[in-house]
């Protein structure tokens, strides 16, 4: 493991079961640790290359068999850590389910509240963080082009930082390759190495 300061961090962000570790893992080839149930852990997990950190924050919103109270402690550990950290974190990474995400942002929506997923973009970008969203299970949509069209309009992310992925099939090339040329146009290439 590294040691010294962390001068950059990328950190990934998504509701419970979107497949965010997954991803992670995939992007750092890394095991991470999971809950014996969706969204039933609070403690993230980390990667070290260097002087970077890429962290995998527990997944949030409504998780079935899980207490409101919990899901809140979640959701305040996620912000505060953020928060604490903004200064280092110059990318937030926000991983969402490409088939459910209409239906979530439509339900969310019909009682008059913003979809958690667009909250955590909103929150990511009033911190000056860069956004990407990566758009995972996008196997399970019938539209991409569509669906690509309707998570920018939603997210207000350009599409350009939308990035399918099928994560479960190892398909994350894109998002590796938009977050190595991030890191690249920020005058940090020594830094590529971190990715599998």
């Amino acid at each position: 493991m590294d040691s010294g300061p962390v001068n950059v961090e990328f950190v990934f962000s998504g509701r419970s079961n979107v497949g965010k570790s997954t991803v992670f893992s995939q992007l750092f080839g890394v095991e991470v640790r999971k809950g014996k149930k969706p969204g039933t852990t609070i403690s993230p997990n980390f990667f070290r290359y260097r002087d970077f950190l890429a962290t995998d924050l527990p997944g949030f919103g409504y998780i079935r068999g899980v207490s409101k109270r919990f899901s809140e402690r979640v959701k305040d550990f996620i912000v505060r850590y953020i928060e604490e950290n903004s200064d280092r974190i110059w990318a937030g990474v926000v991983v969402i389910d490409s088939k459910s995400f209409r239906e979530v942002v439509e339900r969310w929506e019909s009682r008059g509240h913003i979809p958690v997923d667009v909250e955590m973009v909103d929150f990511l970008k009033d911190l000056d963080i860069e956004v990407f969203v990566c758009a995972n299970k996008m196997d399970r949509v019938d539209n991409a082009k569509a669906a690509l069209g309707y998570i920018s309009e939603k997210t207000g992310v350009p599409e350009c930082r939308i990035i399918p992925s099928i994560a479960r099939d190892g398909d994350v090339a894109g998002l590796k390759s938009a977050l190595r040329n991030f890191l690249s146009e920020r005058g940090r290439p020594d830094l590529l190495g971190a990715f599998k």
